[in-house]
């Protein structure tokens, strides 16, 4: 993983100092909460329905166990002993003291983690795959490119004060496990007849109130190239993105309206002036950065363990953990793990200290010390030998993080809703775990397999419920929660928007209706066949007869 050279330094030690001076003087009431508002939002700093939440960059999801172990500290010593993962493949934390603030992005500093720019009318955080530099499917690692675009994009003079915040993907599989197509722009690795590496180019994706699947405006981008383009498409996006009505400031209502073509026709205008400019990226930096991603130089093993085999045919949770949460690895022997954050009962994507502390020893025992934070909301060990896999699941059940439903329908993605945020009409996370106390049934979620459930609890959709199989929006009806459901969406390469069933339900009606859906499912499936095909072989009014028939 990348390692902060000088500048990464001196620029985060100095923005701690400034927030500090900052927060020092809001306190002595030298600024009002209107004057200090931007400036806490510059350091990850919200002020949500109860108290401030402060979010944490992870930059395109890595971390080190050393880093895993401070933010663990952070939830003892300055939180109530967790912390949350955002499928920003970020970290918050609900619960710090203003005052405290600034020590905790101390803390951070110190082990090269920062809160820059995760929140505000800016770049937001590059997220890539979660397994990437593991995946036995993966073209080229994203993850350099990722880090280029971080130091591009970080206090970039001309894109800090951008229309509304902006958000770039990058994914170099086949398999898009970054959603890249519901991004501000999203980036595909590809590789050239010729063997060139590059990218595809997407922009205008994005969900809220008005979903955007984004739109190809470059088929093939050399990486050389990489920064002058994507400078060209934030120049044509914040001179002429709204700045009079925040809900049509996103670049998918401008390449909406102006079109994919025009836009594309304006970016390459724009480009033609700079791309000879000292924006190309240097061979040299690119090596440089690429060598802190060096695969790490794992054996090769024999993929048959039989030690393993023989225990998952006498333990069925740990084969179906086998099954469900791990996967093929670049290296013959090794796999690439994933740690559920959604037990039964449990809020999507919360850890304890305790179980932040035990991942990162897990990470330095079976996993070259490195963890992921998954835009699902879970952990992953990438490097783990097969060998290792019932030490490593023992050790884990025993600290609650064995569940076997990684990519099932308990593995659900959900905002934080009315339980912490000021935005929301209504909670998502009791939503969630009675779905999981409701479907906990390790036999039966295999059975039913890969369905993805996704809810939000307003129209802003950080739940992603139009990328959901099943997506759930929680809207105030006259005072009171009610639950649309939503059938048919995907954020993998085959992104779709899910649509609105039909009229919306109460918290037991919307879990009762979701029922209807599965059993729909179960009865019309073909042989191998999963929901969402099912779905769209299907279509909506099946799934609307049964939800709704007997009304």
């Amino acid at each position: 993983m990348y390692a902060y050279d000088t500048y990464d330094h001196a620029i985060v030690n100095a923005r701690v100092e400034e927030f500090r001076d900052q927060v020092e003087r809001r306190m002595k009431g030298e600024l009002t909460e209107e004057e200090f508002r931007p400036l806490r939002l510059m350091n990850g700093l919200y002020l949500q329905l109860h108290a401030y939440m402060l979010r944490v960059a992870i930059p395109y999801g890595t971390l080190s166990s050393n880093q895993m172990r401070r933010l663990a500290h952070i939830a003892r010593r300055y939180d109530k002993g967790y912390a949350h993962f955002t499928t920003r493949q970020n970290v918050q934390y609900n619960w710090p003291k203003l005052s405290e603030t600034p020590d905790i992005l101390q803390e951070l500093a110190d082990v090269e983690m920062h809160a820059i720019q995760t929140s505000g009318n800016c770049i937001r955080n590059t997220t890539t795959d979660q397994f990437a530099g593991a995946a036995a499917d993966e073209v080229l690692d994203p993850r350099p490119y990722a880090e280029l675009i971080r130091q591009w994009s970080t206090f970039h003079p001309e894109f800090s004060f951008l229309p509304r915040k902006f958000k770039i993907a990058i994914t170099g599989a086949d398999e898009d496990r970054a959603a890249v197509k519901w991004h501000d722009i999203g980036l595909v690795v590809k590789q050239s007849d010729t063997g060139e590496i590059g990218f595809e180019v997407l922009a205008g994706g994005g969900m809220g109130r008005t979903p955007v699947i984004g739109k190809v405006i470059r088929d093939f981008l050399p990486v050389s190239d990489l920064l002058s383009y994507l400078e060209a498409m934030l120049r044509v996006y914040n001179e002429q993105g709204r700045r009079d009505n925040k809900y049509k400031a996103r670049i998918k209502i401008l390449v909406d309206a102006m079109g994919a073509d025009e836009y594309a026709r304006q970016v390459e205008a724009e480009w033609a002036k700079i791309k000879d400019q000292p924006l190309d990226v240097p061979e040299e930096e690119v090596a440089r950065i690429k060598a802190f991603f060096t695969p790490p130089p794992l054996p090769v093993l024999d993929n048959d363990v039989p030690t393993v085999n023989a225990f998952a045919d006498k333990n069925f949770l740990f084969k179906a953990w086998v099954s469900n949460n791990t996967g093929a690895h670049k290296v013959p022997g090794h796999v690439h793990v994933t740690i559920s954050l959604k037990p039964h009962g449990g809020i999507p994507g919360d850890a304890t200290d305790a179980q932040m502390d035990l991942v990162a020893d897990l990470a330095d025992k079976y996993s070259l010390s490195e963890v992921r934070v998954s835009h699902e909301q879970n952990l992953i060990l990438p490097h783990v030998a097969k060998k290792d896999l019932p030490a490593l699941w023992e050790a884990l059940d025993a600290a609650g993080l064995g569940s076997a439903n990684a990519g099932l329908l308990t593995d659900i993605i959900a905002c934080p809703g009315l339980d912490y945020c000021s935005l929301a009409n209504a909670r998502s996370i009791p939503l969630a775990q009675k779905l999981t106390e409701r479907f906990d049934d390790v036999k039966r979620l295999m059975d039913i397999g890969p369905l993805k459930i996704k809810i939000s609890g307003c129209i802003n959709s950080c739940g992603h419920h139009h990328a959901g199989h099943i997506g759930i929006l929680g809207v105030d009806r006259k005072g009171e929660e009610n639950y649309q459901l939503l059938l048919g969406g995907s954020g993998a390469e085959d992104a779709s928007k899910a649509a609105i069933l039909g009229p919306g339900f109460d918290e037991g009606g919307i879990i009762d209706a979701i029922e209807k859906v599965v059993a729909v499912y179960l009865g019309e499936r073909e042989d191998g066949e999963e929901f969402l095909p099912a779905y769209r072989r299907l279509g909506a009014d099946v799934f609307k007869e049964a939800v709704y028939g007997a009304r």
